[in-house]
């Protein structure tokens, strides 16, 4: 079976969750104003692509690749991207909607998420070294036996993270912030 290639491509409004996604390998695409919601993306492979104020809540990504893709304004609500391939999987996201999604256990070292809405996320026993979470909201996002060695939160607000069962070595925080680490001995700092 001779697989699809796309390179150099621009999708600007198609209704993917109409239309049938083409199971391919896209290097160097574009889709703008682009509906996945509900979409299948498995086993698809994204290379150098962004994403520009597209819908892809709820889509499957299970086996697919993303390599260096960027999301920008994008709604990325309900997607497990702890099913996607892990090998080389890098991607950005900037003011995007993430809430209800899973990192779980993924590597995503010096991930970048600026001016996004992270509720409820998933980074349980992930990997963000040197992440950065530039304006942020992430209420009610689950930090659990996460690596945030060098990571930047001091812009973001609204996380409860525990040092007693993360690795912080060298992470920034805000003072402002020192309330979501200091949770669960119920003090009070003003």
């Amino acid at each position: 079976m001779t697989e699809l290639l796309f390179e150099n491509k621009t999708f600007e409004k198609v209704d993917f969750s109409i239309k049938k996604f083409a199971k391919a390998e896209y290097d160097n695409c574009t889709f703008i104003d682009c509906i996945f919601s509900n979409s299948d993306l498995s086993n698809c492979s994204f290379i150098e692509c962004e994403f520009v104020t597209c819908n892809l809540s709820l889509s499957n990504l299970k086996n697919t690749s993303l390599k260096d893709v960027a999301f920008k304004g994008c709604k990325l609500l309900g997607i497990h991207f702890n099913n996607c391939d892990d090998f080389l999987l890098a991607m950005n996201f900037e003011k995007c909607y993430l809430n209800l999604t899973s990192f779980y256990k993924l590597k995503l070292k010096g991930m970048k998420f600026s001016d996004c809405k992270l509720i409820e996320v998933d980074f349980v026993e992930t990997n963000l070294t040197n992440a950065v979470f530039n304006n942020c909201d992430l209420s009610d996002t689950t930090f659990e036996h996460t690596i945030l060695k060098n990571a930047d939160f001091r812009n973001s607000y609204n996380y409860l993270i525990d040092p007693e069962i993360n690795r912080i070595e060298k992470a920034k925080f805000s003072i402002d912030g020192l309330t979501g680490l200091l949770f669960k001995y119920k003090i009070v700092v003003e």
